[in-house]
């Protein structure tokens, strides 16, 4: 049975009304939330985390790349272990951004039902594969009110923006399978970054971005009055820095991955600075974000108000500091256990781990207000 690994794992409360869970499975672990409803208000019944790392020979914190029966093992064994005491298969499930495609594509302004005809054909110019391979949704970005308009000037051709979001047919196929093998009842299948946005942000009117620090990749999303506006991939992640770490002093990735999780950027070892070696990666990372962000504010002549951290990556200790130093606005740790009732004993903990659980935790209150 391979190894859990959050601070504290449990079950909160007896069981009040039905409960509820949101799953997220990601390349390195999979993270499970369990809420239900009481007095109008989110209730954290418990929640865990499970490495996929020993399912694939690996260590915890490596990234995998397992087939549908070894995901669903390992969900299997998640939903039975006795520590985090599980009692519901309704959910939601999250997947994975990398598996989705997204664009925001500028159409002239026309009828719905004219949208709903011309979009498709003008998404293959985006999505490299048949649009009968997948399965297409979109929204119009509403126009901003506050643009100044030139009264001289000749009015350009009215035109929308179009948030275009497509899944393959063969992702939502390997979900539902994994959702079958476990006998859970998903009513949906929902694309990471919009249980993100749900957890952790509320009425912000101004650009926000949020760095999603996963195991492999890191994700940058700009979100806009609660709309995605950006969405961009960077090809590092926490895992980079356990490699940096092995490599530099010559340790195993166990260790290296140890030395990441307990000490941060504090220490060093062999004359060598941890947070010398830790900051290459995420001076990088930081770097290429502060890049699409200045493309933005130059596209829309707004500036981003506020950075939010989220995803295993950000759980390092001291990389809230460290982001502080590359941007020129505001920098907190997403907080999405902010949005449930939970043991006061626990809010230490919850605000410590809370970034790793941002889509599960957004899953999960999707679900509940299906129930409501």
């Amino acid at each position: 049975m391979p190894n859990f690994f959050t601070d504290f794992i449990g079950s909160f409360t007896t069981k009040k009304s039905q409960s509820v869970l949101g799953i997220d499975i990601g390349s390195s672990s999979i993270k499970i939330v369990q809420l239900s409803r009481k007095n109008g208000h989110a209730v954290l019944e418990t929640y865990g985390e499970l490495a996929l790392g020993p399912y694939s020979g690996k260590n915890i914190g490596e990234a995998t790349s397992l087939t549908v029966d070894k995901i669903s093992e390992a969900v299997a064994d998640m939903l039975k272990e006795k520590e985090v005491n599980i009692t519901t298969k309704i959910c939601g499930v999250a997947i994975p951004f990398s598996s989705s495609l997204m664009a925001v594509i500028e159409m002239p302004s026309m009828s719905p039902k004219q949208l709903e005809s011309m979009i498709p054909l003008e998404a293959r110019k985006y999505i490299p594969v048949p649009i009968s391979e997948v399965a297409l949704d979109w929204y119009i970005i509403p126009q901003d009110k506050n643009i100044d308009v030139d009264p001289n000037e000749k009015p350009a051709p009215q035109k929308v923006e179009v948030l275009v979001v497509a899944l393959h047919n063969d992702t939502i196929i390997r979900y539902k399978d994994i959702v079958s093998k476990n006998m859970l009842e998903a009513s949906f299948f929902e694309i990471e970054i919009f249980s993100t946005m749900r957890s952790i942000l509320d009425q912000e009117l101004t650009p926000v971005l949020i760095i999603d620090m996963g195991a492999t990749s890191t994700k940058l999303y700009i979100v806009e009055r609660g709309i995605l506006r950006s969405s961009h991939m960077i090809n590092r992640g926490s895992q980079s820095i356990t490699d940096e770490l092995s490599k530099s002093f010559g340790i195993s990735i166990t260790d290296a991955e140890y030395l990441k999780r307990e000490k941060g950027l504090q220490g060093e070892i062999k004359g060598i600075k941890v947070a010398d070696v830790i900051t290459l990666t995420l001076n990088y990372i930081f770097s290429e974000s502060n890049r699409v962000v200045l493309a933005y504010q130059k596209k829309y002549n707004k500036n981003v108000s506020k950075v939010v951290l989220v995803g295993g990556g950000s759980a390092l200790k001291g990389v809230v500091d460290i982001a502080k130093v590359n941007f020129q606005t505001d920098v907190v740790p997403g907080d999405p256990f902010g949005k449930v009732i939970a043991p006061a004993f626990l809010e230490k903990t919850l605000k410590e781990t809370g970034p790793e659980f941002a889509v599960a935790v957004g899953v999960a209150l999707r679900r509940l207000q299906e129930m409501d």
